[in-house]
């Protein structure tokens, strides 16, 4: 089924786009409530501080980013007739691992 991993990979890298744009707008809030002069930030009791969301939310974000641009690479291949062989040693990548990170650049014996 030729059809099936990419159409795996374009609803996955729908959701990654869904998720940036929320982590955008995350992102946004916080910025928003960083200037904000009256913001204690340091000493709220109830929560965490505007910086350690700042942290959290950019690491998401990184973390989906790099992630898309796996997708894309892999999409890529598709295109290019080279999905599902392995970057390393040329061999095929077996299907349970591709099943699992459909983004997979190399076999399991040259993942390890």
């Amino acid at each position: 089924m030729p059809g099936a991993p990419a159409d795996a990979l374009r609803a996955r890298a729908a959701d990654l786009d869904a998720l940036l744009s929320r982590l955008d707008a995350d992102a946004a809030a916080v910025r928003a409530d960083r200037a904000d002069q009256t913001a204690d930030d340091e000493h709220d009791p109830e929560g965490s501080t505007l910086s350690g969301e700042w942290q959290r939310i950019e690491a998401l974000r990184r973390a989906a980013a790099s992630e898309r641009s796996e997708v894309d690479a892999a999409l890529a291949r598709i295109a290019a007739g080279t999905y599902g062989v392995c970057v390393v040693c040329g061999a095929g990548i077996p299907a349970g691992r591709l099943e699992a990170r459909p983004f997979a650049t190399t076999c399991v014996a040259c993942a390890a």
